[in-house]
């Protein structure tokens, strides 16, 4: 039995560890100056592989506290390695997309679900198993 993901949903995620990166996950993960290789490392978008899960990305454009470009590039690294990816940026919300309710937090999860159902993750709306 594998231990990968059929899918990753992530929502407004720290994905580089380099330059964009939010300072205090970058600390609190590879401490206060980590060498290059470990930036590389542990910089998600530098690890995307033909097999890494298919993923659906959702992060708001006025997320102050983590950057969109975190989201895009590892959009951008899942599509060049043509791993089934899809990425909503949202209008507004910010980082926690608006204390996790209202139109953004409502929108990223009807994307979410229905991009799911297309990916035969989960069976459509209306549908039985």
């Amino acid at each position: 039995m594998s231990c990968r993901p059929d899918f990753m949903n992530l929502v407004y995620p720290v994905i580089t560890m380099g330059r964009g990166t939010h300072g205090g996950s970058r600390t609190n993960l590879l401490g206060n100056t980590p060498d290059d290789k470990l930036v590389t490392l542990f910089s998600n978008e530098t690890q995307v592989t033909a097999k890494t899960p298919p993923a659906f990305l959702a992060h708001a454009k006025d997320d102050t506290l983590v950057v969109p470009a975190n989201s895009r590039a590892f959009y951008d690294a899942l599509r060049a390695r043509k791993v089934p990816a899809k990425y909503l940026e949202l209008p507004s919300g910010g980082h926690g997309l608006n204390g996790y309710q209202g139109p953004m937090w409502d929108a990223w999860q009807a994307e979410s679900l229905a991009w799911l159902a297309e990916g035969k993750f989960v069976p459509a709306a209306g549908q039985n198993k």
